[in-house]
């Protein structure tokens, strides 16, 4: 459904090790809107949403809003470390156009 880089989900790991409590998963919310088509809203989270639907990629627990899954599905997170900017970049089969950056990001 969703398929993490290596690279970011490497980043998500190494963020959820520095959280001093249990987390459940990487929660997504994506909503129509934004430069690209979509905004993207994600956080880390101790507790899943009661209708989250979950997905797995390279050990990084994904817990998807239930009115999102239609918009995000196939969508592949990668993790972006150069000079002029680091972050989590989207690339979403479904988004009508890319922002400013190339790609569908948030």
């Amino acid at each position: 459904m969703i398929q993490l880089t290596e690279a970011a989900a490497k980043a998500l790991q190494s963020a959820i090790a520095t959280v001093p409590r249990s987390i459940a998963g990487l929660r997504l919310v994506v909503r129509s809107g934004g430069c690209a088509g979509f905004q993207y809203k994600m956080g880390l989270v101790e507790i899943p949403g009661l209708e989250d639907i979950s997905c797995e990629s390279h050990g990084v627990k994904i817990l998807i809003d239930p009115s999102s899954v239609a918009l995000i599905s196939g969508t592949t997170v990668d993790f972006i470390d150069r000079p002029e900017g680091t972050g989590f970049s989207f690339d979403n089969p479904h988004a009508k156009s890319k922002g400013g950056c190339g790609k569908s990001c948030c």
